[in-house]
């Protein structure tokens, strides 16, 4: 049971129509999901689902970046990390992870993307973090790339589905 590699990252912005535009513009990555203050980018030589979210948080209970109030002041996120993602080989080493990631009290949440089976946890300090499971790309199908449901994530199940030792992709 191991982690293969950082996945993708999510960030909290201000604005997602000036950051998508300064990720496109200038690093070269392209929208492949976007809704109201959200966008998933991918980076141009990639064959993630994603490598970049990004999740609008205005400004309002935030201070501009820098000036030492970036906390939020009514409770929302402010401008900054979200959460980082790494991915797992397989289903069986996800359940491995839930289980230890239960066991140590960092385990806050799962969930099942159609392209992804993700669990969700919080270090000592409280950062977030994601391990997560994808779909190989050769399996993935035009219906499931375009969609953003959102649903629980039984792993047995996906276990079933998918098999125990299918490698997912990178």
């Amino acid at each position: 049971m191991g982690i293969r590699r950082l996945n993708h990252a999510v960030l909290y912005v201000r604005d997602v129509e000036r950051s998508v535009s300064f990720y496109r513009d200038l690093l070269g990555f392209r929208v492949v999901h976007q809704g109201p203050a959200m966008a998933f980018l991918r980076a141009a030589d990639s064959d993630n689902d994603h490598d970049l979210g990004l999740f609008g948080v205005g400004t309002a209970g935030n201070g501009p970046v820098g000036d030492g109030t970036d906390t939020p002041r009514d409770g929302r996120p402010s401008v900054g990390l979200y959460h980082l993602a790494w991915s797992v080989r397989t289903l069986t080493e996800l359940a491995g992870f839930a289980r230890a990631m239960a066991d140590a009290g960092a385990l806050v949440g799962s969930s099942d993307h159609t392209v992804s089976k993700s669990l969700y946890g919080k270090d000592p300090d409280g950062i977030e973090f994601e391990v997560s499971w994808f779909v190989p790309r050769d399996r993935v199908t035009p219906e499931m790339e375009e969609s953003l449901a959102l649903r629980p994530l039984d792993i047995d199940a996906e276990i079933g589905r998918w098999g125990a030792d299918l490698v997912g992709a990178l």
